[in-house]
């Protein structure tokens, strides 16, 4: 599984803020083109974002579904892009002194993306997901209350 972290200078709360709002996720996740819709009660376990990603005119439209969460913690996440495939992605908060720790996990769980070897699969992902953290940084860090 790839695993990448980044402290960001903004309180657990606040980055917790950012993932909750559903409507922000193709901001600053690396891939994703536009949300098309927010389930309600996101991101409660079962709850779906209806997303796009790659570019345009070659979109895919899927979903990602809360699996687990922990309000300010932890979200675990089953994302889809068929048919390239699926995956699972766990964001995980953990206050330190000079903000929040924020931890992305991934893997392909189902699809062709299962038939790269794990080594090519995890320097992808962790090169995406570097990305994707400072994204987040540069949104849970000026973000106004």
């Amino acid at each position: 599984m790839s695993t990448v972290s980044r402290t960001i200078a903004a309180t657990p709360d606040t980055v917790w803020a950012v993932l909750a709002d559903g409507w922000l996720y193709p901001v600053f996740v690396v891939g994703a083109s536009r949300m098309r819709d927010v389930d309600e009660g996101w991101p409660q376990v079962g709850a779906k974002l209806h997303h796009s990603v790659g570019s345009w005119p070659a979109l895919i439209d899927d979903n990602s579904e809360v699996l687990e969460a922990e309000v300010g913690k932890r979200l675990k996440l089953r994302v889809r892009a068929w048919p390239a495939g699926e995956g699972t992605v766990e964001f995980r908060l953990e206050p330190t002194g000079e903000g929040t720790n924020v931890t992305i996990a991934e893997d392909a769980a189902k699809g062709p993306a299962l038939l790269l070897p794990k080594p090519v699969r995890d320097a992808q992902l962790d090169w995406r997901n570097t990305e994707t953290l400072l994204r987040l940084a540069f949104i849970a860090e000026n973000r106004r209350s």
